[in-house]
């Protein structure tokens, strides 16, 4: 198979294809496989909680580039329904915030734990021994869950069908754990990409849905954010530091 096919979306270390009913999601040269391979597994396991997600087909390698191949799913990102109806902002994040507590409201008991995988990426941070004792010390103490967490939920990645079905896209990051660590980073991703109006807007309203103490998401800000900086991006990481190393956030 080459790769003469629709160019969905470029992204850092990978391009998406669509191939007719396919989406062919081709990492670059270097990618590690364990990586790749733990990412269809994830979405395959996620498959078994009946949310409306693209089904994995198979994974093979494209001109030696290892590809995920799964369903393509016809529709909008509620990200780009967003930008071209700014006028149903309310009702889109309604929406939003309802699906993400769908989510969360399943348990995948193969997935690994949320908290692990916190520790790891804090260990890997580049924050002084002390910050990330601190760090470390703080996410141990919080509660053990085991919900469904996506791990990246944001609005690029709900697509919404033309008969208004709503899609999970991108579960490379799931795993089990606490609700409200996957809310904090929700929190953070609309911080960096969507504004803090947004951001708070957000926040507001899945504390209000799930009857959750805001001060409680905000336990979760420095541990998201350590987490988080360890992708490298040095756009996000002065505001990523800000938020590990003071209390207050919103």
């Amino acid at each position: 198979m080459t790769l003469d096919k629709e160019i969905i979306a470029k992204r850092k270390d990978k391009t998406i294809y669509r191939d007719g009913n396919l989406c062919l999601k081709v990492f670059d040269e270097g990618c590690p496989k364990h990586g790749i391979l733990n990412e269809a597994l994830n979405q395959a396991r996620v498959e078994l909680t009946g949310l409306n997600i693209p089904a994995v087909r198979e994974v093979i390698t494209i001109d030696g580039k290892w590809t995920i191949v799964s369903d393509f799913i016809e529709g909008e990102t509620l990200a780009h329904l967003g930008e071209k109806h700014p006028e149903k902002q309310d009702e889109y994040m309604q929406m939003f915030v309802d699906l993400q507590i769908d989510v969360l409201s399943h348990k995948c008991q193969l997935l690994g734990r949320l908290k692990d995988k916190m520790h790891s990426k804090i260990s890997a941070s580049s924050f002084p021994a002390t910050v990330r004792y601190d760090l470390h010390t703080t996410l141990e103490s919080m509660p053990k869950h085991l919900k469904l967490c996506h791990g990246d939920f944001n609005p690029s990645n709900v697509i919404i069908t033309k008969d208004g079905t709503p899609y999970i896209i991108d579960w490379a990051h799931a795993t089990q754990g606490n609700a409200s660590a996957d809310a904090a980073r929700t929190y953070l991703l609309f911080c960096l990409h969507g504004g803090e109006a947004l951001a708070k807007k957000y926040l507001s309203l899945f504390c209000e849905k799930t009857d959750t103490a805001l001060q409680y998401v905000q336990k979760w800000m420095p541990i998201v954010a350590a987490s988080q900086s360890v992708k490298g991006n040095e756009e996000e990481r002065e505001l990523l530091e800000s938020w590990v190393n003071v209390v207050d956030y919103i």
